[in-house]
């Protein structure tokens, strides 16, 4: 499980591969359709998408001659319940936070002779 983790979170490391499964979360992509809005080789393109296979976060086939790209959303699974654990406290609302910590000193200086 960690290994997996740990690809996971390496190919969500890279602004390009997120970019790449934003897309993919629309529909599946043609490899070209892909490389389209980068300003990057195909080949680049290529890397960037072998590296989010291995990790598994998408599949490819070939359909005639055109490879097509998938999104393969489980396999974020065990990286979203490892971070979910970090989640278990409230954030801290600084306003109460301020509230509380002018009471506590309000009633420390009136208990001081």
């Amino acid at each position: 499980m960690t290994k997996s983790i740990d690809q996971v979170f390496a190919a969500l490391a890279d602004p390009t591969r997120r970019a790449i499964l934003a897309m993919l979360l629309e529909d599946d992509m043609a490899v070209t359709d892909v490389a389209e809005p980068f300003e990057m080789s195909l080949a680049a393109i290529s890397k960037h998408l072998n590296v989010l296979m291995i990790a598994g976060l998408i599949s490819q086939e070939k359909r005639g001659r055109v490879k097509w790209c998938k999104l393969e959303p489980d396999a974020m699974k065990d990286a979203s319940i490892w971070m979910q654990g970090f989640g278990q406290f409230d954030p801290v609302n600084l306003d109460a936070f301020e509230r509380f910590l002018a009471t506590e000193l309000e009633q420390g200086t009136k208990e001081i002779p």
